[in-house]
């Protein structure tokens, strides 16, 4: 059973919904240096602000491109995580262009997901959204191997805007696809020290949530991002 303290490490403490305010990310970024998660990830609004609650803390600041839908242009993507990187962004999480896995066009896909990691390159570690709720098993491997192949550090279940979140089935599947050596993030519905074990037992080696004080205190909550 992990420890309250390296499940900790483990967290990105997230807010992304559109209505947060300055106040909000400042007890974000509170909770995160007192619990000493891994990150907090925010819209990138907020990572300049972040970056200033969060220094002189070991906390990193992560943020989203491409976010929620995958749907801008490769070049967009690649611009937001140059402004992110130059605001103080740590990581990026990435949505892929989810119609383009869909149509079997896996050049686009791999082109968008290696613009974003070729702009962090040296500078941020970069993970991929492949949104697990909207894809068949097979494109789920699909989306996997183009991330690992386009250089990606991470892949990341969902954004948690979408149909469904991580689950241990889907955990294992990318783990089993991208290897040991490339990190598994699980994001979405994780409410509860329990869910957080399973997902690590699954493959996890990051964990994405909104509940991440109530996670490593053992408590049940009912909000699902």
């Amino acid at each position: 059973m992990a420890t309250k303290t390296n499940v900790a490490a483990m967290i990105d403490h997230t807010l992304l919904k559109p209505e947060s305010t300055k106040e909000q990310i400042e007890t974000l970024c509170q909770e995160a240096k007192e619990n000493k998660f891994f990150s907090v990830c925010i819209n990138p609004t907020w990572v300049r602000t972040a970056k200033e609650l969060l220094q002189g803390s070991d906390v990193k600041v992560c943020t989203v491109i491409g976010f929620p839908l995958g749907a801008t242009t490769s070049e967009t993507k690649a611009f937001e995580t140059t402004n992110a990187i130059e605001h103080g962004a740590d990581e990026v999480d990435m949505v892929i262009n989810i119609g383009a896995l869909k149509d079997h066009n896996d050049e686009l896909v791999e082109r968008d997901i290696r613009a974003v990691v070729e702009a962090a390159k040296g500078k941020a570690l970069t993970k991929v959204i492949i949104e697990t709720s909207l894809l068949t098993k097979e494109e789920k491997i699909r989306a996997c191997e183009l991330s690992v192949k386009a250089g990606a550090d991470y892949v990341k279940t969902s954004t948690g805007f979408s149909t469904g979140g991580a689950t241990f089935e889907d955990i294992a599947l990318m783990r089993k696809t991208v290897g040991p050596d490339i990190g598994v993030k699980a994001s979405g519905g994780v409410r509860s020290t329990e869910d957080a074990q399973k997902m690590i037992e699954a493959g996890a080696t990051r964990i994405g949530a909104s509940s991440s004080v109530a996670i490593i205190n053992g408590m049940l909550v009912t909000s699902d991002y």
